[in-house]
Protein backbone atom coordinates (compact mmCIF):
# COMPACT_ATOMS: atom_id res chain seq x y z
CA UNK A 1 0.00 0.00 0.00
CA UNK A 2 1.05 3.54 -0.73
CA UNK A 3 2.86 4.91 2.54
CA UNK A 4 0.39 7.98 3.64
CA UNK A 5 1.60 11.58 3.96
CA UNK A 6 1.39 12.75 7.40
CA UNK A 7 -1.09 15.15 8.30
CA UNK A 8 0.31 18.23 9.78
CA UNK A 9 -0.96 21.38 12.06
CA UNK A 10 -3.19 23.58 10.62
CA UNK A 11 -4.85 21.18 7.87
CA UNK A 12 -8.43 20.88 7.35
CA UNK A 13 -9.77 17.61 8.04
CA UNK A 14 -13.38 16.22 7.30
CA UNK A 15 -16.02 15.03 10.13
CA UNK A 16 -18.88 13.34 8.21
CA UNK A 17 -21.44 10.65 8.71
CA UNK A 18 -21.09 7.68 6.54
CA UNK A 19 -23.37 5.86 8.38
CA UNK A 20 -25.56 6.89 11.14
CA UNK A 21 -25.64 10.52 11.88
CA UNK A 22 -25.27 10.60 15.75
CA UNK A 23 -24.43 14.57 15.71
CA UNK A 24 -28.10 15.09 14.41
CA UNK A 25 -29.31 13.86 17.71
CA UNK A 26 -26.13 14.85 20.33
CA UNK A 27 -25.17 18.14 18.91
CA UNK A 28 -23.07 19.18 22.11
CA UNK A 29 -21.21 16.01 22.48
CA UNK A 30 -20.09 16.67 18.40
CA UNK A 31 -19.40 20.25 18.85
CA UNK A 32 -16.88 19.36 21.98
CA UNK A 33 -15.41 16.93 19.41
CA UNK A 34 -14.84 19.68 17.05
CA UNK A 35 -13.64 21.78 19.31
CA UNK A 36 -11.16 19.09 21.15
CA UNK A 37 -9.78 18.47 17.29
CA UNK A 38 -8.70 22.35 16.76
CA UNK A 39 -7.53 23.19 20.32
CA UNK A 40 -6.21 19.69 21.25
CA UNK A 41 -4.70 18.79 17.71
CA UNK A 42 -4.41 21.86 16.14
CA UNK A 43 -6.40 20.88 13.31
CA UNK A 44 -9.09 22.52 11.33
CA UNK A 45 -12.12 20.26 11.30
CA UNK A 46 -14.69 20.80 8.03
CA UNK A 47 -18.43 19.46 8.30
CA UNK A 48 -20.08 18.06 5.92
CA UNK A 49 -23.49 17.99 4.42
CA UNK A 50 -24.70 14.84 5.52
CA UNK A 51 -22.96 15.19 8.57
CA UNK A 52 -26.10 16.08 11.33
CA UNK A 53 -29.00 14.30 8.49
CA UNK A 54 -30.28 11.53 7.90
CA UNK A 55 -29.14 10.75 4.32
CA UNK A 56 -28.95 8.82 1.28
CA UNK A 57 -26.24 6.33 0.46
CA UNK A 58 -25.75 8.22 -2.92
CA UNK A 59 -25.34 11.59 -0.83
CA UNK A 60 -23.02 10.12 1.77
CA UNK A 61 -21.14 8.62 -1.08
CA UNK A 62 -20.82 11.77 -2.32
CA UNK A 63 -19.74 13.51 0.68
CA UNK A 64 -17.17 11.10 0.74
CA UNK A 65 -16.22 11.59 -2.70
CA UNK A 66 -15.75 15.53 -1.60
CA UNK A 67 -13.77 14.97 1.47
CA UNK A 68 -11.58 12.33 0.00
CA UNK A 69 -11.33 14.62 -3.75
CA UNK A 70 -10.19 17.70 -1.71
CA UNK A 71 -7.00 18.34 -1.46
CA UNK A 72 -6.77 20.57 1.12
CA UNK A 73 -8.48 17.86 3.72
CA UNK A 74 -5.47 16.02 4.50
CA UNK A 75 -7.49 12.89 7.14
CA UNK A 76 -11.21 12.21 7.19
CA UNK A 77 -13.17 10.86 10.69
CA UNK A 78 -16.35 9.07 11.23
CA UNK A 79 -18.67 10.64 13.56
CA UNK A 80 -19.43 7.28 14.36
CA UNK A 81 -20.82 3.80 13.04
CA UNK A 82 -24.10 2.40 12.49
CA UNK A 83 -25.58 -0.34 10.67
CA UNK A 84 -25.96 0.52 6.54
CA UNK A 85 -22.82 1.67 5.51
CA UNK A 86 -22.53 -1.65 3.23
CA UNK A 87 -25.24 0.13 0.65
CA UNK A 88 -22.84 3.52 0.55
CA UNK A 89 -19.71 1.14 -1.38
CA UNK A 90 -21.47 0.66 -4.33
CA UNK A 91 -21.92 4.40 -5.05
CA UNK A 92 -17.89 4.91 -4.30
CA UNK A 93 -15.89 5.61 -7.12
CA UNK A 94 -12.23 4.12 -6.96
CA UNK A 95 -10.75 6.66 -8.88
CA UNK A 96 -11.66 9.74 -6.59
CA UNK A 97 -11.03 7.96 -3.23
CA UNK A 98 -7.82 6.99 -4.02
CA UNK A 99 -6.01 9.60 -6.06
CA UNK A 100 -5.41 11.15 -2.68
CA UNK A 101 -4.83 8.78 -0.34
CA UNK A 102 -5.57 10.29 3.21
CA UNK A 103 -6.20 8.61 6.64
CA UNK A 104 -9.66 7.31 7.44
CA UNK A 105 -10.76 7.19 10.68
CA UNK A 106 -13.42 4.74 12.20
CA UNK A 107 -14.50 1.35 13.20
CA UNK A 108 -18.10 -0.93 13.85
CA UNK A 109 -19.89 -0.38 10.87
CA UNK A 110 -16.76 1.92 9.68
CA UNK A 111 -15.28 -1.71 8.89
CA UNK A 112 -17.23 -1.52 5.20
CA UNK A 113 -14.84 1.14 4.90
CA UNK A 114 -12.10 -0.04 5.83
CA UNK A 115 -12.48 -3.16 3.74
CA UNK A 116 -13.28 -0.91 0.71
CA UNK A 117 -9.94 0.93 0.74
CA UNK A 118 -7.85 -1.62 1.47
CA UNK A 119 -9.18 -3.67 -1.13
CA UNK A 120 -8.51 -0.36 -3.44
CA UNK A 121 -4.85 -0.36 -1.78
CA UNK A 122 -5.55 2.58 1.04
CA UNK A 123 -4.19 2.53 4.62
CA UNK A 124 -6.65 3.27 7.14
CA UNK A 125 -7.12 3.91 10.78
CA UNK A 126 -9.08 1.39 13.24
CA UNK A 127 -10.57 3.10 15.45
CA UNK A 128 -11.12 7.13 16.25
CA UNK A 129 -14.77 7.58 15.65
CA UNK A 130 -15.11 11.61 17.31
CA UNK A 131 -18.55 11.14 18.66
CA UNK A 132 -17.39 8.42 21.07
CA UNK A 133 -14.08 9.06 21.69
CA UNK A 134 -13.61 12.43 21.58
CA UNK A 135 -16.44 14.49 22.30
CA UNK A 136 -17.49 13.02 26.06
CA UNK A 137 -16.47 13.16 29.20
CA UNK A 138 -14.20 15.74 30.92
CA UNK A 139 -11.13 14.70 29.06
CA UNK A 140 -9.97 12.31 26.01
CA UNK A 141 -8.42 9.22 27.54
CA UNK A 142 -4.68 8.99 27.59
CA UNK A 143 -4.54 5.93 25.04
CA UNK A 144 -6.41 7.28 22.45
CA UNK A 145 -4.94 10.77 22.49
CA UNK A 146 -1.73 8.87 22.36
CA UNK A 147 -2.49 7.07 19.51
CA UNK A 148 -4.54 8.80 17.56
CA UNK A 149 -1.94 11.74 17.53
CA UNK A 150 1.06 8.85 16.02
CA UNK A 151 -1.75 7.66 13.76
CA UNK A 152 -2.51 11.12 12.17
CA UNK A 153 1.54 12.90 12.41
CA UNK A 154 3.37 9.40 12.79
CA UNK A 155 5.33 7.29 14.73
CA UNK A 156 5.42 3.86 16.60
CA UNK A 157 3.18 3.32 19.40
CA UNK A 158 3.55 0.58 21.57
CA UNK A 159 -0.37 -0.52 23.30
CA UNK A 160 -0.13 -1.37 27.21
CA UNK A 161 -2.73 -3.03 28.56
CA UNK A 162 -4.95 -0.76 30.57
CA UNK A 163 -6.12 -1.51 34.28
CA UNK A 164 -9.77 -0.44 34.63
CA UNK A 165 -12.45 -0.58 31.48
CA UNK A 166 -16.09 0.43 30.42
CA UNK A 167 -18.43 -0.37 28.00
CA UNK A 168 -20.05 3.05 28.17
CA UNK A 169 -19.29 6.16 29.40
CA UNK A 170 -22.01 8.99 30.39
CA UNK A 171 -25.23 9.01 28.41
CA UNK A 172 -24.99 11.58 25.69
CA UNK A 173 -27.81 13.70 26.99
CA UNK A 174 -27.05 13.52 30.89
CA UNK A 175 -26.23 16.69 31.82
CA UNK A 176 -23.07 15.68 33.62
CA UNK A 177 -21.61 14.37 29.84
CA UNK A 178 -18.80 16.54 30.05
CA UNK A 179 -17.71 16.46 33.43
CA UNK A 180 -18.59 12.86 34.96
CA UNK A 181 -16.41 9.79 34.74
CA UNK A 182 -18.25 6.65 33.78
CA UNK A 183 -17.96 3.90 36.16
CA UNK A 184 -14.67 1.89 35.86
CA UNK A 185 -14.15 -1.99 36.22
CA UNK A 186 -10.95 -3.82 36.61
CA UNK A 187 -10.01 -4.67 33.13
CA UNK A 188 -8.81 -8.77 32.89
CA UNK A 189 -5.13 -9.06 31.60
CA UNK A 190 -4.48 -9.82 28.10
CA UNK A 191 -3.57 -13.74 27.11
CA UNK A 192 -1.30 -14.84 24.96
CA UNK A 193 -1.94 -18.03 22.93
CA UNK A 194 0.30 -20.03 20.53
CA UNK A 195 4.44 -19.73 19.88
CA UNK A 196 6.51 -17.53 21.12
CA UNK A 197 7.73 -15.79 18.19
CA UNK A 198 8.04 -12.23 16.65
CA UNK A 199 5.17 -11.40 13.61
CA UNK A 200 5.18 -8.19 11.79
CA UNK A 201 2.58 -7.48 9.23
CA UNK A 202 -0.13 -5.41 7.79
CA UNK A 203 -3.25 -5.63 9.47
CA UNK A 204 -6.84 -6.56 7.95
CA UNK A 205 -10.16 -7.08 9.98
CA UNK A 206 -12.31 -5.44 11.95
CA UNK A 207 -15.84 -5.79 13.13
CA UNK A 208 -16.82 -9.55 12.53
CA UNK A 209 -20.20 -9.02 12.62
CA UNK A 210 -19.83 -6.54 9.29
CA UNK A 211 -17.12 -8.48 7.91
CA UNK A 212 -19.92 -11.26 7.97
CA UNK A 213 -21.29 -9.42 5.32
CA UNK A 214 -18.13 -8.67 3.37
CA UNK A 215 -17.42 -11.92 3.40
CA UNK A 216 -20.86 -12.75 1.72
CA UNK A 217 -20.90 -10.25 -0.74
CA UNK A 218 -18.00 -11.24 -1.65
CA UNK A 219 -16.93 -7.74 -3.72
CA UNK A 220 -14.45 -6.34 -1.81
CA UNK A 221 -12.14 -9.21 -0.48
CA UNK A 222 -8.87 -10.12 -2.30
CA UNK A 223 -7.65 -13.70 -3.24
CA UNK A 224 -7.09 -15.48 0.00
CA UNK A 225 -3.27 -16.07 -0.76
CA UNK A 226 -2.93 -11.81 -0.80
CA UNK A 227 -4.21 -12.12 2.67
CA UNK A 228 -0.41 -13.98 3.64
CA UNK A 229 1.74 -12.80 6.63
CA UNK A 230 -1.30 -10.15 7.80
CA UNK A 231 -1.85 -9.55 11.35
CA UNK A 232 -5.77 -10.19 12.12
CA UNK A 233 -7.79 -7.43 13.98
CA UNK A 234 -11.22 -9.41 15.60
CA UNK A 235 -13.71 -7.45 17.09
CA UNK A 236 -17.00 -8.01 18.23
CA UNK A 237 -20.05 -5.16 18.85
CA UNK A 238 -22.39 -3.86 21.21
CA UNK A 239 -24.84 -6.12 19.86
CA UNK A 240 -23.09 -9.06 21.86
CA UNK A 241 -22.78 -11.77 19.76
CA UNK A 242 -22.95 -15.13 21.60
CA UNK A 243 -19.97 -17.09 21.68
CA UNK A 244 -21.61 -19.36 19.35
CA UNK A 245 -21.67 -16.76 17.01
CA UNK A 246 -18.26 -16.24 17.58
CA UNK A 247 -17.66 -19.14 16.76
CA UNK A 248 -19.64 -19.89 13.67
CA UNK A 249 -18.02 -16.38 12.24
CA UNK A 250 -14.62 -17.21 12.74
CA UNK A 251 -14.86 -20.94 11.43
CA UNK A 252 -16.32 -19.18 8.18
CA UNK A 253 -12.95 -17.38 8.26
CA UNK A 254 -11.33 -20.45 8.34
CA UNK A 255 -13.27 -22.33 5.74
CA UNK A 256 -12.46 -19.77 3.49
CA UNK A 257 -8.74 -20.17 4.27
CA UNK A 258 -7.97 -16.69 5.45
CA UNK A 259 -6.93 -18.00 9.20
CA UNK A 260 -4.50 -20.27 8.10
CA UNK A 261 -2.70 -17.49 5.71
CA UNK A 262 -2.16 -14.89 9.19
CA UNK A 263 0.30 -15.77 11.25
CA UNK A 264 -1.12 -13.59 14.60
CA UNK A 265 -4.65 -12.60 15.77
CA UNK A 266 -5.71 -9.65 17.95
CA UNK A 267 -9.00 -9.94 19.36
CA UNK A 268 -10.19 -7.01 20.78
CA UNK A 269 -12.17 -6.65 24.57
CA UNK A 270 -15.47 -7.60 24.00
CA UNK A 271 -18.03 -5.16 24.67
CA UNK A 272 -20.22 -6.79 27.69
CA UNK A 273 -22.77 -4.97 28.52
CA UNK A 274 -25.28 -2.07 28.01
CA UNK A 275 -26.46 0.85 30.21
CA UNK A 276 -29.50 -0.82 31.56
CA UNK A 277 -29.24 -3.05 33.35
CA UNK A 278 -25.59 -2.89 33.64
CA UNK A 279 -24.73 -6.65 34.33
CA UNK A 280 -22.05 -7.15 37.29
CA UNK A 281 -18.51 -7.54 36.83
CA UNK A 282 -19.07 -11.83 37.32
CA UNK A 283 -21.55 -11.56 33.91
CA UNK A 284 -19.27 -9.51 31.79
CA UNK A 285 -15.88 -11.61 32.67
CA UNK A 286 -18.13 -14.72 32.21
CA UNK A 287 -19.07 -13.07 28.37
CA UNK A 288 -14.82 -12.12 28.00
CA UNK A 289 -14.07 -15.59 28.90
CA UNK A 290 -16.63 -17.40 26.99
CA UNK A 291 -15.71 -15.65 23.79
CA UNK A 292 -12.30 -15.79 24.37
CA UNK A 293 -12.85 -19.96 24.77
CA UNK A 294 -14.51 -19.37 21.02
CA UNK A 295 -11.76 -17.96 19.42
CA UNK A 296 -9.41 -19.88 20.44
CA UNK A 297 -11.35 -22.98 19.54
CA UNK A 298 -11.31 -22.14 15.61
CA UNK A 299 -7.91 -21.02 15.79
CA UNK A 300 -7.13 -24.24 16.88
CA UNK A 301 -9.07 -26.38 14.20
CA UNK A 302 -8.08 -23.91 11.30
CA UNK A 303 -4.45 -22.30 12.64
CA UNK A 304 -2.58 -23.94 15.48
CA UNK A 305 0.45 -21.92 14.92
CA UNK A 306 -1.09 -18.74 15.21
CA UNK A 307 -0.04 -15.97 17.82
CA UNK A 308 -2.73 -15.15 19.47
CA UNK A 309 -3.70 -12.24 21.85
CA UNK A 310 -6.89 -11.71 23.64
CA UNK A 311 -8.86 -8.60 25.04
CA UNK A 312 -6.51 -6.06 23.99
CA UNK A 313 -7.96 -2.88 24.50
CA UNK A 314 -9.21 -1.60 20.90
CA UNK A 315 -12.84 -1.92 18.70
CA UNK A 316 -15.79 -1.48 21.10
CA UNK A 317 -13.82 -0.62 24.49
CA UNK A 318 -13.03 1.59 26.56
CA UNK A 319 -10.62 3.34 27.06
CA UNK A 320 -9.37 2.55 23.17
CA UNK A 321 -6.09 2.33 21.16
CA UNK A 322 -6.05 2.99 17.22
CA UNK A 323 -4.46 0.60 15.43
CA UNK A 324 -3.28 1.16 11.93
CA UNK A 325 -5.99 -1.14 9.01
CA UNK A 326 -3.38 -1.83 6.21
CA UNK A 327 -0.33 -1.02 8.17
CA UNK A 328 2.02 -2.60 10.07
CA UNK A 329 1.52 -3.56 13.25
CA UNK A 330 3.99 -6.04 15.27
CA UNK A 331 2.90 -8.59 17.69
CA UNK A 332 6.32 -10.10 19.92
CA UNK A 333 4.80 -13.18 21.51
CA UNK A 334 8.45 -13.67 23.32
CA UNK A 335 8.72 -10.33 25.12
CA UNK A 336 4.87 -9.90 24.92
CA UNK A 337 4.53 -6.51 23.22
CA UNK A 338 2.10 -4.97 20.63
CA UNK A 339 3.16 -2.01 18.36
CA UNK A 340 1.96 -0.20 16.40
CA UNK A 341 3.89 1.46 13.28
CA UNK A 342 2.19 4.63 11.45
CA UNK A 343 4.20 4.90 8.87
CA UNK A 344 3.87 8.60 7.29
CA UNK A 345 5.58 10.55 4.44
Amino acid sequence: MERLRAVRPGDRVAVLSPSWPAPAYFPDVHERALERIRDELGLVPVEYATTRRDATPEDRAADLHRAFGDPSIRAVFATIGGDDQITVLRHLDPAVMTADPKPFFGYSDNTNLLTWLSFHGVEAVHGGSTQVHLGPGPAVDHEQMTSLRAALFGGDVELAPVAGTWDNGVPWDSPEVFTARPAVEPAEPWTWAGPSRVVTGPTWGGNIEILQWTLSVSRYVRPVEEYAGHVLLLEASEERPSAAEVFYILRSLGERGILAECPALLWARPHAGDREPRPSAADAARVRAEQREAVLRAVSAYHPEMVVVLDVDFGHTCPQWLLPYGGRVTVDAVDRRIVAHFDRG
